[in-house]
């Protein structure tokens, strides 16, 4: 197994056709049939279900697709550490944290000279690439506790509930009871005591007519004048200033306050943010 067969095998994964994969790689179609023939053939398992014109991960897959994935890219890591000359640090974060606290901090430090590689991911797989060597540190909301790291309080936010400014209907503020008939857009940042407090607030089984996993597109819901949504203040604060968005004010409940974490190595906090 070589990791140039390990990349076919991902682009096969993401543009699930044989043909584009070929072009891409400038190499024959039966070199891709072949590389991922003897994929299967050292794994004993079947990677890859071919279904017409497209192909799918089998569950096998999936879990090889993962291993597959952090092979390349420590590869990857291992030529950028070695080859000297200016080193890409390379930070992990929600979307959430780097538009709210990171994103800033991030262009200044470009501007200065440095190089930075952003992933963008959920607190829990960004800790495990942390932990896998992929990451130099993770901006995460998640404290953790890890023989050789540090945990380090990096920035606090509030959940305000927003909407488009021209679409207020409560201008004097809002009661918990009213929630539930307000078309309000649900974002799941991935963090258990966000997901909780948002679902206490409204009754059980509540339907939201929007649910992602991406705060921006949290944004473009309410600049659209879907309805409503809780976000972190942070991530708003230039649709708030001037004047796209507003805040609906709680009249008899709290909002949530959150906290973000930076997680490195021990003797390495001084690098990062």
């Amino acid at each position: 197994m070589n990791t140039e067969t390990l990349r076919t095998f991902l682009l096969l994964v993401k543009y699930k056709n044989f043909t584009r994969v070929a072009e891409r790689l400038f190499v024959a179609q039966s070199t891709v049939t072949n590389r991922i023939a003897e994929l299967e053939r050292e794994t004993g398992v079947r990677l890859l279900r071919r279904e017409m014109r497209s192909v799918a991960l089998t569950e096998e897959g999936k879990t090889f697709y993962e291993y597959a994935r952090r092979i390349v890219e420590m590869e990857e890591a291992c030529f950028s550490a070695v080859k000297g000359g200016v080193r890409q640090i390379r930070l992990g974060t929600t979307n959430a944290i780097y538009e709210g606290a990171l994103k800033e901090r991030v262009l200044r430090g470009v501007a200065e000279g440095g190089a930075y590689r952003i992933t963008l991911g959920h607190s829990a797989e960004l800790l495990e690439m942390l932990f896998d060597g992929l990451l130099d540190a993770a901006y995460v909301y998640q404290s953790v506790k890890r023989a050789g790291y540090t945990c380090t309080p990096f920035s606090e936010d509030e959940l305000a509930l927003l909407v488009r400014a021209d679409q207020n209907t409560f201008p004097a503020g809002i009661a918990r009871r009213q929630l539930s008939a307000l078309p309000c857009a649900m974002c799941n940042f991935s963090l258990a005591e966000i997901g909780s407090y948002l679902r206490e607030l409204f009754p059980a089984g509540h339907v939201f007519p929007f649910e992602v996993d991406n705060s921006n597109k949290v944004k473009d819901f309410l600049a659209a004048g879907l309805g409503y949504a809780f976000l972190p203040r942070g991530i708003v604060k230039k649709e708030l200033e001037s004047g796209l968005l507003c805040e609906v004010k709680p009249l008899d409940f709290a909002c949530m306050k959150i906290l973000s974490h930076r997680v490195c190595r021990a003797d390495e906090e001084q690098r990062y943010f």
